[in-house]
């Protein structure tokens, strides 16, 4: 059987070949490839840094402050106001004892009360002095590196280590008025304070101990 002219475009074509105009079948057993001439996709480049949900992020994407690194900043700020306000009272303190004690006749009266108005000055400005650590490291902790975080955590360390030494005087004294009637109570009301200043001090140790991924962020 004739199967006319094989150049003929009109003409039957030979069985097996597939006339013009029509997509070839890929064989038997080779899976069909997609349509035109195409390249292998690639998937999308990873960067760091990126935020939660996306694999690898993109570049400039923020990475939120975790939970414990957020607490560990606002006892930060709050003790460092606290101790802000605690200079400006000491030194309101001091120049008020200083003042009661220049108007007694006596001259050692008046040497006393120029010496507690210097001291409490000078004990005054310390404290606000040391407020700013923790003020300072708090403020910077959003745009901060490593050593923002290192500070922090010494500032956290030294707070515990004075709140330990506070809790055992305290021990200390309540064990000595045992025998004292009425004392016992006074003394476990004053060691309250060292329990919460402990409290607040790990927790900003620790919290900013477990946050160091994201003080080694990249950033852009």
């Amino acid at each position: 059987m004739s199967f006319g002219d094989p150049h003929n475009p009109y003409g039957q074509q030979p069985q097996g070949q597939p006339g013009y105009g029509y997509p070839q079948q890929a064989p038997q057993g080779i899976p069909p490839q997609g349509g035109g001439y195409a390249y292998p996709q690639q998937a999308p480049q990873a960067y760091p840094g990126g935020p939660a949900g996306y694999p690898g992020g993109y570049p400039g994407a923020q990475m939120e402050m975790p939970g414990g690194a957020k607490a560990a900043r606002v006892i930060l700020f709050v003790m460092g106001a606290l101790q802000a306000l605690g200079g400006l009272f000491i030194i309101i303190g001091g120049a008020l004892l200083g003042a009661a004690l220049s108007d007694s006749s006596s001259s050692s009266a008046e040497d006393a009360g120029a010496v507690a108005g210097t001291a409490g000055v000078v004990l005054g400005l310390l404290f606000i002095g040391f407020a700013l650590w923790p003020i300072l490291t708090a403020a910077k902790m959003g745009k901060g590196r490593g050593g923002v975080r290192v500070s922090g955590i010494i500032y956290g360390s030294v707070q515990t280590l004075f709140a330990v030494l506070g809790i055992l005087l305290n021990l200390v004294a309540l064990g000595a008025s045992e025998h004292t009637t009425g004392s016992g109570g006074l003394t476990v009301i004053s060691v309250l304070p060292s329990v919460v200043s402990l409290a607040l001090g790990l927790t900003i140790v620790i919290g900013l101990a477990k946050a160091g991924d994201y003080f080694r962020r990249p950033q852009y």
